[in-house]
């Protein structure tokens, strides 16, 4: 069997208070699936209270990078596991982001936009969901401009606020629009595999936006943004499949903030023969 070359590039730790399991856990899981390695990208502690009910308060951001080191001492030469971090992008905190992204040693960063917390809401809802859709794709590329991130995570993650109104053929002039904006900085977006689990049950993006984001070769990471140790890697063998039906050959990753890209024919034939479908 090749070589392990796959991480897990999107995964949690209980300071964010919706995950369950420690890194060790999570490290022991993508060892059994064939992966080479685990970042960890818990969500970022943000200032103001800012969606305080999920994810680390600021004076746990130290916990946060010792239990990440303890994780990489205990599985060193067997699962590489990095230090990154999931931020959220929210006007007016730029120079909040930028310095705590200084104050660690991060290996790569996810932009995220959750278009589902209250604070969003209470800015930009507006009682129209598709005007609220409409806003939603020019922050992601608001957040690819920041030059903050590495990669826009889950990028069509707001049609889960309301998915009965979700009609991505309606907006497909906003998506190539965001689009243009985050291909020309050279910001990765994330199929995250995850969107499989919600309504509509979907990874996201969605097959059509991949289709877009391959025209305007915006290189693409692979995550199962993995909240539970038993669905680190989960997706990733129908995640390769979708990518290849859409126009891409390679997937990328990141490691001291660089990108490298890998052929999705390198990817599938490491995986290992255990299950890749969330059961342990």
């Amino acid at each position: 069997m090749p070589d392990p070359i796959l991480y897990e590039t999107h995964c949690h730790t209980p300071l964010c208070k919706h995950a369950q399991g420690q890194p060790e856990e999570y490290a022991a899981v993508a060892l059994q699936r064939g992966l080479k390695g685990l970042i960890v990208t818990c969500h970022n502690a943000m200032p103001d209270g800012f969606g305080c009910h999920v994810r680390m308060d600021p004076s746990e951001f130290d916990q946060y990078v010792r239990i990440v080191e303890r994780a990489r001492q205990a599985w060193s030469g067997k699962v590489d596991v990095r230090l990154g971090l999931e931020a959220d992008y929210f006007p007016g905190y730029e120079d909040w982001l930028d310095r705590q992204l200084d104050s660690a040693h991060f290996h790569y960063v996810l932009g995220s936009v959750h278009p589902q917390l209250a604070e969003m809401k209470d800015r930009y809802w507006r009682g129209d969901p598709l005007e609220y859709q409409r806003v939603y794709f020019q922050l992601i590329a608001d957040a690819a401009e920041t030059g903050l991130f590495d990669t826009i995570s889950h990028p069509d993650v707001v049609k889960i606020v309301s998915p009965t109104e979700w009609h991505p053929d309606v907006l497909m002039d906003d998506v190539k629009a965001a689009l243009d904006r985050i291909a020309a900085t050279g910001v990765a977006m994330e199929l995250n595999t995850s969107g499989a689990n919600k309504v509509p049950a979907q990874m996201n993006p969605f097959p059509a936006m991949l289709v877009e984001m391959a025209k305007r070769s915006i290189h693409v990471v692979v995550g199962a943004d993995a909240h539970q140790p038993a669905r680190v890697g989960e997706g990733f063998d129908r995640a390769f499949d979708l990518l290849e039906q859409c126009g891409y050959n390679s997937v990328s990753s990141f490691l001291d903030r660089k990108r490298y890209d890998i052929s999705i024919r390198d990817a599938q034939a490491s995986l290992s023969a255990g299950p890749l479908d969330g059961t342990v």
